[in-house]
């Protein structure tokens, strides 16, 4: 099949590479509002590079990937909307609540599929989570415990466009909760600090949040995130149910340290997301070629990551209005 792909920064770069490597992908078509950026990853990928985005939506393909800037997300998905084409956009579908209802009311009646990237749902250790959740393994969950923390802060010019850390990092944490749990978020109560760059208060932001969570059966979950994590790139979920506990990505490159002097783990750490993630992105984006196929059923809809976005809102709002937030149910998670 034929894939576009829309936008070459960091992430689409390595979508490219990624695409590119998919038996499922004949040609790859990229465009960027970079024209050199566009080129240099078409040249590296073998793809052909489109000069804007009419030619590459009339380039006869098969469906799109949006991984361009979180502001251009709305236009690009009505536009392979209208185009007819199926459409893999990385979170969030919009930058606001009231932009993505927008979007999402203009292709609901629509057999287009749109998919949102939450990789999460990929990675083997959350599924297998999700799995045992599922089948009872774990008994019924009590407590939750999530981690999104990266190495280092990003550039400061990323950070008026990136909504803050609850919506750029621990929005990953509230999908995934709801997806392993099947579970709705009822209440939200968020905290956050600043003991790093002064830009991190300059943009409105912070360096380091907390959230926590109540899920409409009554568990209870937490969701740390920090831009500080000097040791290495960590995520993980921890579920904690009456007869066990799991825990996804405690593995040999988890960037932790045994007080107790163990030798566990045997590392090196996970220094990038996409290091931490990469098999999970491959399976994400042969998920989306079998959704063009017509061979599975939507892995991640909008609505989805709506649910997401309205936990991301919630928390921003906690934090700056320093009380509990509660939430109207979002609507089933997807399968």
């Amino acid at each position: 099949m034929r894939i576009g792909l829309i936008g070459t920064g960091r992430i689409g770069a390595f979508h490219a590479v990624t695409l590119a490597a998919l038996p499922a992908v004949t040609a790859l078509v990229v465009h960027d509002a970079d024209e050199a950026s566009a080129r240099a990853t078409a040249e590296r990928t073998g793809a052909r590079h489109a000069g804007d985005l009419d030619g590459l939506l009339g380039a006869g393909l098969d469906g799109v990937v949006i991984a361009a800037p979180t502001t251009a997300h709305a236009e690009l998905v009505l536009a392979a909307h209208r185009a007819g084409l199926p459409a893999f956009c990385e979170k969030p579908v919009a930058g606001t609540l009231a932009e993505t209802d927008a979007v999402l009311a203009a292709t609901a009646d629509s057999p287009v599929p749109l998919q949102i990237g939450f990789q999460r749902r990929f990675d083997a250790g959350y599924r297998a989570v999700r799995e045992a959740v599922a089948a009872g393994r774990l008994g019924w969950t009590h407590t939750l415990r999530a981690c999104t923390s990266d190495p280092a802060p990003p550039h400061p010019g990323y950070l008026p466009g990136s909504g803050g850390i609850f919506r750029d990092c621990s929005v990953h944490d509230f999908d995934a909760i709801r997806w392993v749990t099947g579970r709705e978020v009822t209440e939200v109560y968020a905290t956050g600090a600043n003991r790093g760059e002064d830009f991190f208060a300059g943009a409105g932001d912070v360096d380091t949040g907390a959230c926590l969570l109540t899920l409409d059966d009554g568990t209870l979950a937490t969701c740390t995130a920090t831009r500080y994590n000097g040791a290495g790139y960590d995520v993980r979920l921890e579920v904690c149910g009456s007869r066990g506990t799991m825990v996804a990505g405690l593995t040999d490159e988890v960037p932790l340290v045994p007080a107790e002097g163990a030798t566990w783990p045997a590392g090196p750490a996970h220094r990038h997301f996409m290091d931490r993630f990469r098999a999970a992105y491959r399976a994400e984006l042969t998920a989306f070629t079998q959704l063009v196929a017509g061979e599975r059923d939507n892995p991640c809809s909008g609505q989805d990551a709506r649910a997401a976005q309205a936990v991301a809102d919630a928390a921003a709002r906690s934090r700056a209005e320093g009380r509990p937030i509660r939430l109207d149910s979002p609507g089933p998670a997807a399968a």
